[in-house]
């Protein structure tokens, strides 16, 4: 596409958004202020660096065995790299505690230090982004049991609790260094594939490891906390220690984040409706952007209705800032380069889509009780010329327009991924 055409479409859709009174300008810039935090683990199939030959547990998986997956530290930052390259705007990267760079020694989770993450840091502000961080509860002998921070047995629990604590001061190195809170994340797998009897057990002890941990003040300048909630997984079909409403509980109690997982809820269940209801009793809330086909399959982000809607709650709500958009899904079935780029692209359309709503307009439509004009107006919104738009968006930073980005991929395929064997 020349760019005289794409900067017409541009100028078109101008005019047609502002006779819905939308300024497409301002909606481009918040776009380009949104930072979505890129997961690490769609590179290598959620394997890592502590344990390359490990199995992948804690009920979840990947399917697929496509060729040219990452298999060193510097391949995963590679291909991270070339992402960069085809997708608009600064993102973040998150991290997991399992890629850590070990230097190709067996380190611990209870004995892992932020040093193993300072190339990480150095190669982050090479980059120009910013890092956030994962504890890591699965893909470990201590984790067999099913159970982590709420296992009966206290060795484990301490294990495990000394995994956190360095975790929090792994994140808050970050956060120090790069000028910036560094969000930490904490989901455990803890539960039972069949009914359980100590339900109440587990839960008590949970909460007593977080509260012990957490009772370390760190300061939010560099690190921010939250709690990640699930219904089920493999092996935790009947029972989960984390559930939501556990979590619910914690964070508004304790004042504190909740990540909300879109795959980690019921098939009918929604996370784009829970979030008005959050945003009144917790500081802020973390989302895992994923695809769950059926259950919590982690498929590849698209642009679909549940996205779409996720999206328009966001900015619905006026509260952008205390909404941090990270992305959680891992596919092994195809390039894995295509995946990350996919489903980037797919949340930022979603985005701007949702951005470029007459919401005010629509909201005395609602106040006046005049609820056609607002079907009317929701419909014609999808019909809008948005494409262009982001077309405009992707040649103003210089990343591929439209489908240009699929040639860019097969080649890094044929030069570099395909020759990893």
């Amino acid at each position: 596409m020349k760019e005289e055409q794409i900067r017409k479409a541009y100028e078109d859709a101008i005019i047609q958004y502002a006779a819905l009174e939308v300024n497409v300008e301002q909606a481009l810039e918040k776009l380009n202020n949104l930072s979505i935090s890129i997961h690490c683990w769609q590179a290598d199939d959620v394997i890592g660096f502590e344990n390359p030959e490990g199995e992948l547990t804690g009920g979840i998986q990947t399917t697929g065995n496509y060729p040219g997956k990452a298999r060193t530290i510097d391949e995963l930052r590679k291909d991270l790299e070339k992402v960069f390259t085809l997708i608009p705007g600064k993102h973040r990267i998150s991290l997991h505690a399992i890629y850590g760079d070990f230097d190709g020694n067996f380190v611990d989770r209870d004995q892992i230090e932020p040093k193993h993450f300072q190339s990480w840091i150095d190669w982050a502000k090479d980059n120009d982004v910013k890092l956030d961080f994962n504890s890591t509860f699965f893909s470990h002998a201590k984790s067999s049991s099913g159970y982590t921070l709420s296992d009966f047995d206290p060795e484990i629990r301490k294990f495990w609790k000394d995994h956190l604590r360095q975790c929090r001061k792994i994140a808050a190195e970050i956060g120090r260094q790069q000028g910036d809170p560094c969000i930490h994340n904490i989901w455990i797998p803890d539960g039972e594939k069949d009914k359980t009897v100590s339900r109440l057990e587990h839960r008590m002890l949970l909460k007593e490891s977080l509260d012990e941990v957490l009772a370390e003040r760190i300061s939010t300048e560099y690190l921010k906390d939250c709690v990640e909630c699930k219904l089920f997984g493999i092996g935790s079909e009947s029972y989960v220690v984390g559930s939501h409403e556990f979590y619910m509980g914690y964070t508004v109690k304790n004042n504190m984040m909740l990540t909300l997982d879109a795959g980690h809820f019921h098939p009918t269940e929604t996370i784009s409706d829970k979030l008005s209801s959050m945003l009144l009793f917790v500081p802020e809330i973390n989302l895992h952007v994923s695809r769950p086909e059926r259950w919590d399959s982690d498929h590849v982000v698209i642009l679909s209705d549940e996205l779409l809607a996720i999206s328009q709650e966001i900015v619905r709500s006026g509260q952008m800032d205390k909404i941090h958009m990270g992305l959680d899904y891992f596919d092994a079935s195809i390039n894995r380069v295509g995946a990350y780029v996919v489903g980037i692209r797919s949340a930022q359309k979603a985005m701007l889509q949702a951005l470029l709503e007459p919401t005010e307009k629509l909201r005395e439509f609602e106040k006046q009780n005049r609820n056609f004009e607002r079907m009317a107006y929701l419909e014609e919104l999808k019909a809008m010329p948005w494409t262009s738009i982001y077309n405009y968006y992707c040649q103003k930073l210089n990343v591929p327009v439209g489908d240009d980005y699929i040639n860019e991929i097969q080649k890094y395929e044929e030069d570099v991924t395909s020759k990893r064997v």
